[in-house]
């Protein structure tokens, strides 16, 4: 899979289906492959971040969650294919799922929102095997804390179920962080970090409509609904400007 270096972090040059086609081998494997979903807030606080760009790029699949990201690898004339969110992968993972009868453990959110998420999955997914939730506020390696006691009779869980998928919520950088640092000892094939994905599958928020999915807006509609998030999208303009500015930005 081709790469495209976005200050530093590794972006596959991708689209859903590659991706999809890849994580369908995956769940036929015997290995947990990591899966990272970076938008372009994520790319720029690992910019000057050693630690979290080097923890990103250890991940098998770095889809390009971000439409910043694909307006910045244009200028630069190293176009990725296609904005591949974390949603629609997570998506496609449940389809698979669902065909295959494999198995899904939830992890993270508020407490009650994993479960909601596991029983709106199986009403819409009847075939996928709910391995078991658990929400996200607990001690463990994504609070500094590794192998608490709380985290370890998680890790346990999971481990007494081993789910074909785990889905890790807790927003960036805590979900890769806590991925990163038990990925090793977790049983399992596909892992993602996948942010509010659960809040969406819960009921708990919604997506935006398509037609600001289709225009690349859908930070606009979040803005919309919620204008105390302009501290963090102020980060597209200044993206954009740093790869202007920048020759050696994306590579």
């Amino acid at each position: 899979m081709n790469i495209v270096n976005i200050f530093g972090v590794n972006i596959h040059n991708t689209t859903l289906v590659e991706t999809v086609n890849l994580l369908d081998q995956y769940l036929k494997g015997d290995k947990l492959r990591v899966i990272y979903t970076p938008n372009t807030e994520i790319v720029m606080a690992a910019k000057d971040n050693k630690d979290l760009k080097e923890l990103i790029n250890k991940a098998d699949i770095i889809i390009p969650d971000g439409i910043g990201l694909i307006y910045g690898s244009r200028i630069r004339k190293l176009p990725l294919k296609e904005r591949v969110t974390g949603f629609d992968t997570s998506i496609e993972l449940l389809k698979l799922a669902n065909k295959n009868s494999y198995s899904l453990y939830l992890l993270g959110g508020k407490e009650g929102v994993a479960k909601a998420a596991a029983e709106n999955i199986k009403e819409n997914y009847p075939n996928i095997r709910i391995g078991g939730f658990h929400h996200g506020y607990f001690k463990g390696s994504h609070l500094g804390l590794k192998k608490h006691p709380e985290e370890e009779d998680i890790i346990n869980e999971i481990n007494k179920v081993n789910p074909d998928i785990i889905f890790v919520g807790f927003g960036f950088p805590k979900q890769e962080i806590w991925i990163d640092s038990n990925k090793d000892r977790l049983k399992g094939r596909v892992i993602i970090g996948n942010g509010g994905v659960m809040d969406v599958l819960s009921g708990n928020s919604k997506r935006a409509p398509e037609i600001f999915i289709k225009l690349g807006l859908e930070w606009l509609y979040r803005l919309l609904q919620d204008p105390s998030r302009i501290k963090r999208q102020i980060v597209l303009p200044k993206f954009l400007i740093e790869v202007i500015i920048n020759k050696d930005s994306i590579h």
